[in-house]
């Protein structure tokens, strides 16, 4: 049952960004293009996404336990890092370049884009990447 409903949010999800036109990498690449054909409509996106997030916060923190789950499942971790701030400036590198983060890129995938087709397997291969060096001992963020 948790996989259907998991199935079924994944499909709302991404429904959502083929009709918001965010499974268009050029809707982001020209919302970060202040100094030529700037289109704002992403912002929209975002405000919408950060209201809904917020009311459906309020309404499940009321709640004992998730409907599916017997506890929440709530990071504990609130440290600020070198590992973040890394793989947030890659991951915001990497959006602004190639216009797609995980879920639109999977979602454009259908589309047979060749940047599509270029971004996807990159993304798994940085992916692949990063979980080899999370683990690497010389790497690791100390404890």
């Amino acid at each position: 049952m948790r996989a259907l409903w998991g199935f079924l949010a994944g499909l709302v999800f991404g429904l959502g960004l083929i009709v918001s036109g965010m499974a268009d990498p050029a809707k982001v690449q020209n919302f970060l293009d202040l100094a030529g054909a700037w289109d704002p409509s992403l912002a929209f996106v975002m405000g919408g996404a950060t209201v809904t997030a917020f009311i459906g916060y309020r309404l499940v923190w009321r709640r004992e336990a998730p409907v599916l789950n017997p506890t929440f499942d709530v990071p504990t971790n609130r440290r600020i890092d070198r590992p973040l701030l890394t793989g947030a400036a890659l991951f915001g590198a990497g959006w602004g370049i190639g216009g797609f983060c995980p879920g639109p890129a999977l979602t454009a995938l259908p589309l047979l884009a060749p940047g599509t087709l270029a971004f996807v397997p990159a993304m798994i291969l940085g992916l692949w990447i990063g979980a080899r060096l999370k683990s690497a001992p010389v790497l690791r963020a100390p404890a």
